[in-house]
């Protein structure tokens, strides 16, 4: 007899464990596959600075006691000045933020299977039917659903996804104690999510500095490894040499530590999604990818393609079960309108703001000041009147090498 759920989903991780959570919820068999042992789950795969949001909180009930700290400001710098915005947020523990999520899974009835590495999907007839994972073991459902991260061996094998290499943004991240937070050369990042535009450190990416309480903090950088940080960037120089050079050369270090264990790596890709869905499967969080470009949040925008999936699974095997692709790209409309909404604009924002010099980002701190509420609500939807707003004739060298960009790919 076949290993059979309603609906079956690779992969553990904020999306995968939210859809589970949602589809046991509405009722269904729903099984997961995660690769990592139980015992040791997250240590692989603990890689978020996990920054969100009151909304991400509330709309999945988020407990208090996987918060490491709240914070009520957003704080950009740049390499000579800064802008601060009052912005409630909260710095979870990443790792317990997905052990809760697997439990509350489990609450709702969803089983969770570890140390099971999905390799590929069953299909027959033209429609995923299963998943193959530990060699040769088989398991069957209405419903694939892919939810690995980068790696997809599931949507990269059925042509959903087209991650490129020259779109992936890489990071590294400590978590720190004695970090002076309240540098007299510097904003006050007490309770503050703190994000850095500065090619010296971070080229073609940005650093971040997220305070978790006390002296401690989350510090770490990223980038993408595209034109602007290969224009930028140091010869010789690793993502992880970047980050011991500012942790060098940045005075609210001097007497810092790192946290024994607390060292995270990840990765992500920063483009447009393909497909989304095809025959009985649809991909999900950074699968996709979802993280938003912009400003790199990646656990709610992952968990609205969570429950987006799941509406879909529901939908598609409520009555007379339907799970052809025309059925399933319900799950499409949903991370266009809903999960993702502009995703292309963000993409374009994000793309010129790391072509932009540092002297730039000077610039830009002045103009944020400058603009009013409306206008920095409307840009960070992705508004392109607001965004010409912020730009000036200066700016007419860095949009025509992005047209350049565009033209060459």
């Amino acid at each position: 007899m076949r290993d059979r759920f309603d609906v079956v989903i690779a992969g553990a991780g904020p999306a995968g464990a939210q859809c589970a959570r949602d589809v046991a919820a509405r009722g269904y068999d729903v099984v997961v596959l995660e690769t990592e042992s139980e015992d040791e789950f997250p240590r692989q795969s603990n890689k978020s600075t996990a920054g969100t949001f009151p909304s991400m909180m509330a709309s999945f009930n988020v407990p208090d006691d996987v918060v490491m700290n709240y914070t009520d400001d957003v704080v950009l710098e740049s390499p000579n000045d800064h802008f601060v915005r009052n912005q409630p947020g909260a710095v979870l523990e990443f790792a317990d933020f997905k052990r809760w999520l697997v439990a509350e899974g489990r609450e709702e009835g969803a089983e969770f299977r570890f140390d099971a590495r999905v390799s590929a999907p069953i299909v027959e007839d033209g429609s995923v039917v299963g998943v193959r994972y530990d060699g040769d073991e088989e398991l069957y459902g209405d419903v694939v659903v892919d939810a690995t991260g980068p790696s997809a061996p599931l949507a990269k094998e059925l042509g959903v996804t087209d991650l490129k290499r020259e779109r992936q943004a890489i990071g590294v991240e400590y978590e720190m104690e004695g970090v002076e937070v309240n540098h007299p050369e510097y904003p006050d990042l007490t309770d503050a999510m703190m994000l850095r535009l500065d090619h010296d450190l971070a080229p073609g990416g940005y650093s971040w500095i997220f305070h978790t309480g006390g002296d401690t903090a989350k510090v770490g950088l990223c980038y993408i490894q595209n034109d602007a940080h290969r224009e930028y960037g140091r010869d010789g120089m690793a993502i992880d040499d970047y980050l011991e050079y500012w942790l060098e050369e940045d005075p609210r270090f001097a007497d810092a530590t790192r946290l024994e264990g607390k060292q995270h790596r990840g990765s992500a890709h920063i483009q447009p999604p393909g497909s989304l869905s095809t025959d009985g499967f649809m991909a999900i969080g950074d699968t996709v990818p979802t993280i938003d470009p912009l400003w790199g949040e990646g656990i709610n925008k992952g968990m609205q393609s969570a429950r987006a999936a799941a509406v879909t699974a529901d939908a598609c095997l409520t009555g007379e079960p339907d799970t052809s692709a025309e059925a399933m790209s319900i799950y499409d409309d949903f991370w266009h309108g809903d999960v993702a909404p502009k995703a292309r604009t963000r993409l374009l924002m994000t793309e010129l703001l790391y072509l932009a010099p540092n002297e730039r980002y000077d610039q830009l701190m002045a103009d944020l000041r400058a603009a009013d509420d409306d206008t920095l609500s409307e840009v960070n939807q992705g508004n392109k009147l607001a965004m010409g707003r912020l730009l000036h004739l200066s700016d007419l060298p860095i949009l025509a090498r992005y047209v350049r960009q565009r033209l060459r790919e």
